[in-house]
């Protein structure tokens, strides 16, 4: 949903960034009682994951894919004022160095990719687990939040275009297509959610920011059959270095940027479809940094297309783990610089 140049008139892409400006300063000063020694490098790895799975573009409908938008995932697992953080890193990752997002559309980007999907989704999941408290509905309750947040996400657009749009719309119809294709899409949202969210809570549940104070019962029997249910909080898995998650982390990370998204799906994304069935993109613009080395996930004068996008690919999830693991740094230091001074 990476909305290019020329969807919006200067009106709407000014005060979406000082929407989107005003956000990140307030998840800037909020992620500081969020992130601490484990979850800042955690926050990094994150951001970048986030960026290799939008390399995938997966198929929904008859010539039309779809990617994980990320704001929800990150929400479960560092936060959900980290998350804004994590996927806004993302979106300025893609906008200067691969083309990907118009930079006069990236207060509109950041807006609807990583504020309203992380809150959307962050609300929906918390939802859930009031009604089912429980460690096991965690990867339940961020399938459901995933899966509102895309949509949640289309709508926001269409509201913006139908303030701000540079082409006529009927307003009721693109709300129809928008919804209609991100529904599909979230659902693809919500299965990567769960299966990564599943995953890190089987490792390593101490550092999903979604599970803390849903603590897992320890089952004891007793010599004549009876079971006695206690709270454990995994002391162990609390003191275990975070070097394993990490590297395995990356590893996965690289391998779906650097291999799988070759394979992934040519067909234009759910914005991509609408915009161009419905007239969105009558005054769409290229995006001024077109000749970049990495635009369109390719590098410039490599011929083996498989090469390039694999080399596109590690090259952007070493910048987005560079850029993002410097941000999460710096706020937690400041946060501990503040804490001793409280002290």
């Amino acid at each position: 949903m990476h909305v290019p140049d020329g969807f919006f008139d200067a009106a709407v892409s000014l005060a979406a960034g000082g929407v989107a400006a005003a956000g990140v300063a307030v998840c800037l000063r909020n992620a500081r009682r969020e992130l601490d020694d484990r979850t800042a490098p955690m926050a990094g790895l994150v951001a970048a994951f986030v960026f290799a799975v939008q390399m995938l573009n997966f198929p929904v409908a008859a010539g039309t894919s779809g990617h994980l938008l990320g704001g929800t995932l990150a929400a479960v697992l560092v936060g959900p004022y980290t998350a804004v953080l994590c996927v806004a890193v993302v979106l300025l990752v893609q906008g200067f160095f691969f083309a990907d997002g118009g930079l006069t559309a990236l207060g509109v980007n950041i807006t609807l990719m990583a504020i309203v999907t992380a809150a959307v989704g962050w609300a929906v999941f918390r939802l859930v687990l009031r009604v089912v408290p429980r460690r096991s509905a965690v990867p339940m309750a961020a399938f459901a939040g995933a899966v509102v947040s895309v949509p949640a996400a289309a709508l926001a657009f269409t509201l913006l275009f139908w303030i701000g749009g540079t082409a006529p719309i009927d307003v009721g119809a693109v709300a129809a297509a928008m919804g209609g294709v991100h529904v599909l899409i979230g659902i693809g949202e919500g299965l990567i959610t769960a299966l990564t969210v599943s995953s890190v809570l089987a490792v390593r549940p101490d550092l999903v920011h979604g599970a803390r104070g849903l603590t897992a019962p320890l089952v004891l029997r007793t010599a004549g059959g009876e079971t006695a249910v206690a709270a454990t909080e995994e002391p162990a898995r609390k003191k275990a270095g975070l070097r394993p998650l990490l590297a395995g982390g990356a590893l996965v990370a690289l391998v779906l940027a650097g291999f799988v998204s070759f394979y992934a799906s040519s067909s234009p994304d759910g914005l991509e479809k609408v915009a161009g069935d419905k007239g969105l993109n009558a005054q769409e613009r290229d995006h001024p940094l077109g000749g970049s080395p990495f635009a369109d996930y390719g590098v410039k004068g490599v011929g083996n297309e498989r090469l390039a996008v694999g080399l596109a690919g590690v090259a952007g999830v070493a910048i987005t783990v560079a850029a993002g693991g410097a941000i999460f740094t710096a706020v937690r230091r400041r946060s501990r610089d503040g804490e001793q001074a409280k002290a």
